[in-house]
């Protein structure tokens, strides 16, 4: 059976946060949204529930990480290309993303990524070949 997987992350702003993973090529599934909160498909087994901080608070009795101090995660998505990781924070930073990096290429491996407007972390990576084994 075919697993899936949905991220839960905290927004300040619903609409905003919507049109931010619309500009990067992202679908929404209106089946699975409402006032409180969106789902943003990024595959067919990857879906990304984004709550406004209100509906967050109903799924879990501790603090909501403030992104601008701290880390609750990092996201990391394979991309099928380098282009497609290139094109991905391209997008973000024009949507109103941030990146605190430069791309990163380990010969096997090329990763680059973007902060979203939340603060929320997003490693992009395509792997073309298995690390040397040493």
């Amino acid at each position: 059976m075919s697993k899936q997987i949905y991220l839960n992350l905290p927004v300040a702003d619903l609409p905003k946060s919507i049109a931010f993973f619309k500009a990067l090529g992202f679908a929404d599934n209106p089946q699975f949204s409402s006032d409180a909160g969106a789902c943003v498909v990024i595959s067919d087994t990857i879906f990304v529930m984004l709550c406004t901080r209100d509906r967050f608070r109903d799924f879990t009795p501790k603090a909501i990480c403030d992104t601008s101090v701290a880390v609750e995660m990092l996201i990391n998505l394979h991309c099928d290309s380098r282009e497609e990781v290139d094109r991905l924070v391209a997008r973000a930073l024009a949507a109103g993303g941030s990146s605190y990096d430069q791309p990163e290429d380990l010969g096997f491996m090329y990763s680059h990524s973007f902060v979203d407007p939340d603060g929320h972390g997003w490693g992009l990576f395509h792997m073309s070949a298995a690390p040397a084994q040493g």
